[in-house]
């Protein structure tokens, strides 16, 4: 279930495609391109990339997209996402935002997983355990603003994250559920079952359960 951390995300827009949203009665309603729930309304989507556009971005930050992911931005794209073709310096910045935040709360505050053994006294023996750490799990690619997909598995259906800090959730059990409580309000469907487990950050969001 949901905690405390889990923030409701803006208001509901129109979506780009169809959708089925949970409402508050039970009742199911599917959303229509053009439709809208809430205000205000806006475009939420534009005109995907190319597919060499993709390569050259998955190239320049030597990620590797998952297929649906792929799919998605072949067809279209979020407006306040990261423009892959041209936001090159915000997503270099972006990448290095789940090292940097762990980072200050290892300094800063509690955390330190006993995966990692006894915490060294010196903090650049401290920041060395860490970013092995991250270095060794998924690489998380930034979809808007701190919310993220991991690199791995290489297949469709990975979870969304909502990362600040060690404060990591999940925000979506897949892209289409993440977008429709991204652009429809977090508690706009059911909360998931389940999710995928994904190597490390799936440990970070049982620590803040």
């Amino acid at each position: 279930m949901p905690n405390r951390r889990m923030i409701l995300a803006a208001s509901a827009v129109a979506l780009g495609g169809a959708y089925l949203l949970s409402k508050g009665n039970g009742r199911d309603i599917e959303i229509q391109v053009g439709e809208q729930i809430g205000t205000p309304a806006r475009d939420v989507w534009t005109k995907g990339y190319t597919q060499a556009q993709l390569d050259e971005a998955q190239e320049r930050f030597a990620l590797k997209f998952p297929p649906d992911l792929i799919a998605l931005y072949l067809e279209r794209r979020p407006v306040d996402a990261y423009d892959w073709a041209k936001d090159h310096e915000a997503i270099r910045d972006r990448l290095s935002w789940p090292l940097d935040g762990l980072w200050f709360d290892v300094q800063h505050n509690t955390l330190w997983l006993p995966e990692w053994g006894t915490k060294p006294p010196k903090a650049e023996d401290q920041y060395a355990i860490l970013k092995a750490a991250v270095d060794a799990a998924p690489k998380l690619i930034p979809l808007i603003s701190h919310r993220f997909i991991p690199e791995e598995p290489h297949e469709a259906g990975n979870p969304i994250f909502s990362v600040y800090q060690s404060d990591i959730i999940y925000y979506g059990s897949n892209l289409e559920d993440y977008f429709a409580r991204e652009f429809g309000g977090y508690t706009s469907r059911p909360y998931p079952a389940t999710f995928k487990e994904i190597r490390f950050w799936s440990t970070l969001v049982e620590r803040n359960s």
